[in-house]
């Protein structure tokens, strides 16, 4: 039997995607990754399911992303999403409650092909598919890791009577569901530059980069790349708050209550300008290796790479087979992305400044301490030389301030880590060598207790103060939100896991 639609046909209107021949222009591996991250200790992925696998797969195609477009973490959350949908959608026609997403239980195949061989090649087929659309850049890539994996990458059968084609459907359904979800990830959206996941809503900011109109409003910022050369990012993806949900009924559903500013309580905003100023002027190495730590994403690959990450951590923490953490995976990918969603809407919405704009408002004229930037140490400077603890290529990140989309994100992905576990219980630990990303004379090692997802959470949205990028509001009421989204929408996804979901428009 054979699935009428989507056809093979299809599958190849999708272009190189479908196929994922190599043709991208992403840089080729001259050694494969052979192991997974633990922390202290390497694991060779033989001892790692294939979800596993699949999950270190795709976080080096995000990194690869990264070093060839820039940091895009909206971007990087709908790519992982889709990934983590389509695997999920696979291995769920081999489970006997779980529903896919886009086809509910209509592709469940009988309990006797429901073996882990069968679970293998379906979401490998799957999640292959599915990073070639979500990262066509790095199709070179991916082709090299299907093949080490043991996969034929040319095998484009849609026939569901076969893991295979299970695999092949279940990423295409996914892709073109989301083909035109407002994200314009091809660039066609009207009014858009022409350019993968442009602006198409004609933002434009109330501030430029060289003055300030507006105190309450954003404020582009002109980086300094290692050559000298200057650039001045805009508001990155501005649109996203047109995007389609995946739990959330909208993406206003959870947009934060109204911020303090100038003119609706001046003293508040100026009090937390003041604490990050004195959070800038007393960083310890210590507090330096947690803003360098959270603010890397790893390799900055946003939170929704680093949460996917601690993911891991638990997999391996409670020997996590196969299914267990197929459906861990796709909880926290998509509570990222309808954190991501949410929060955009917020900033979109309220478009507010952050403190690089803040500290030149309230101290314009005036001497205040700082970080005296690569060389390390704190000096007395001009207000309007005051500098985030963070690289002139980077110095804040290209979008407004409120609410923090670290801490909505970590919020939402904490939460659905106890719940999905039943605990709040973490117990990891990360070494870092303090201040290796941001001044030129390393510090010593670090040790950053995580004890508990919510404690890791905090510290995420703790060190975007310490590091200078937002105001202490910021990151508390992004904390709260992400926390409200993630316990809003786990029975949603608990409706996944057991059968009781339809399928969603």
């Amino acid at each position: 039997m054979r699935l009428p639609s989507p056809t093979l046909s299809l599958l190849l209107a999708l272009g190189g995607l479908a196929g994922c021949t190599g043709t991208g222009q992403g840089p080729t591996v001259d050694k494969p990754p052979e192991y997974a991250r633990t922390g202290q200790q390497l694991l060779p992925y033989a001892q790692q399911n294939f979800a596993y696998r699949w999950l270190d797969v795709m976080q080096e195609a995000a990194a690869r992303d990264v070093d060839q477009f820039g940091a895009r973490p909206t971007v990087l959350s709908r790519q992982m999403m889709l990934w983590a949908v389509a695997m999920f959608d696979a291995w769920a026609c081999y489970d006997d409650k779980a529903v896919s997403t886009r086809a509910g239980g209509a592709l469940r195949r009988p309990a006797n092909e429901r073996t882990l061989a069968n679970k293998n090649t379906a979401i490998s087929y799957a999640s292959y598919r599915a990073l070639c659309g979500a990262f066509p850049a790095q199709a070179t890539f991916l082709r090299g890791e299907m093949l080490r994996l043991g996969f034929d990458p040319d095998n484009l059968s849609t026939d569901i009577t076969t893991p295979v084609g299970l695999g092949n459907v279940a990423a295409t359904a996914v892709l073109l569901h989301r083909d035109k979800d407002g994200s314009n990830h091809d660039g066609k959206e009207p009014g858009g530059s022409g350019q993968p996941y442009s602006d198409y809503t004609g933002y434009q900011p109330i501030n430029p980069k060289d003055e300030i109109r507006d105190p309450d409003r954003w404020q582009p910022i002109e980086f300094t790349r290692p050559d000298g050369s200057k650039f001045t990012p805009g508001f990155l993806t501005p649109h996203w708050f047109k995007m389609k949900p995946f739990a959330l009924e909208s993406a206003a559903q959870f947009r934060a209550e109204p911020p303090p500013t100038t003119k609706s309580n001046d003293a508040l905003l100026r009090e937390q300008t003041d604490i990050v100023l004195r959070m800038n002027q007393t960083l310890s190495d210590e507090e330096k290796a947690v803003v360098e730590f959270m603010r890397d994403g790893p390799r900055s690959t946003g939170q929704s790479g680093h949460w996917l990450r601690f993911a891991q951590d638990v997999s391996r923490r409670d020997g996590n087979d196969l299914d267990r953490d197929v459906k861990l995976y796709f909880a926290v990918a998509v509570a990222a992305f309808d954190a991501f969603l949410s929060c955009w809407e917020t900033k979109r919405f309220y478009d507010t400044s952050r403190p690089w704009t803040l500290v030149r408002h309230y101290y314009k004229g005036q001497t205040v301490k700082g970080w005296a930037g690569p060389k390390g140490g704190v000096v007395d400077l001009p207000a309007e030389q005051w500098h985030p603890y963070s690289p002139y290529v980077f110095i804040t990140p290209p979008f407004p301030g409120y609410t923090s989309g670290h801490a909505t994100v970590s919020g939402a992905c904490a939460k659905v880590l106890e719940l999905f576990t039943g605990s709040d219980v973490y117990g990891a630990k990360e070494v870092r060598r303090c201040c290796i990303l941001t001044e030129e004379v390393p510090g010593d090692n670090a040790t950053l207790d995580l004890p508990t997802f919510s404690a890791t959470a905090e510290m995420a949205a703790r060190s975007r103060a310490m590091g200078g990028y937002h105001i202490p509001i910021d990151n508390d009421v992004g904390l709260r939100i992400g926390r409200e989204l993630a316990t809003w929408s786990w029975p949603k996804y608990q409706q996944y896991f057991d059968g009781t979901a339809t399928v969603r428009p």
